[in-house]
């Protein structure tokens, strides 16, 4: 169950992400990231690693974002 709820953090982190990669909208990272940082907690709480493998890789991505327009843009 803990699973399912992390990959559906994950989805609504990855929603949110996508809206951040429009130019000039590189802030809402700021946001997305802890919310990914919520769902890789629970799903490391959970017996399968799918949820917490979806958030991890959801914040590597948007921090990689993030560092390329310089933490604002």
């Amino acid at each position: 169950m803990l699973n399912l709820v992390s990959i559906l953090i994950g989805l609504v982190t990855l929603a949110l992400g996508l809206v951040a990669f429009i130019p000039l909208l590189g802030w809402m990272n700021w946001m997305v990231i802890p919310i990914g940082i919520v769902g890789a907690a629970v799903g490391a709480l959970s017996s399968s690693n799918a949820g917490r493998n979806l958030n991890v890789v959801l914040i590597i991505i948007f921090a990689l974002r993030l560092m390329l327009g310089g933490g604002i843009i």
